[in-house]
């Protein structure tokens, strides 16, 4: 149930930031927008969240999900009939902001401890 709890929180966060991005930002129709986040949000979170993240830390998950948001966004853009400079651009902005929300949106996942039980806790140096 925590998973599917994180997943809404994820599509939420996702659906907002994109449709700034894209959609008030880039002139994506909702629609396509939606196709996105919906693709983008269970390649993300399978791969960044649920791989890369109890492995390594949240720097190296967040660029990993900072690198799957811009070609997930440019190649679906692309695909979508939008051109190749306002694909690449709305990508990038849209990829930036998403990196920015799955930064925090990893210590939420470390803290709720979904699949990490080998997961070093976030620590404090005392020297």
């Amino acid at each position: 149930m925590e998973h599917v709890k994180a997943l809404a929180i994820k599509g939420a966060m996702t659906i907002v930031i994109l449709y700034l991005v894209l959609g008030l930002g880039s002139g994506f129709h909702f629609e396509h927008t939606l196709f996105i986040t919906l693709v983008l949000g269970a390649v993300s979170y399978l791969l960044g969240d649920l791989f890369i993240l109890p492995k390594t830390n949240n720097i190296t998950a967040t660029l990993a999900d900072l690198g799957v948001a811009f070609l997930t966004i440019w190649l679906m853009s692309l695909a979508m009939g939008t051109t190749a400079d306002t694909a690449a651009l709305a990508a990038f902005f849209a990829a930036a902001a998403m990196a920015a929300g799955e930064y925090i949106f990893h210590f939420y996942l470390i803290h709720k401890n979904l699949g990490f039980s080998n997961h070093r806790r976030l620590e404090t140096r005392t020297e």
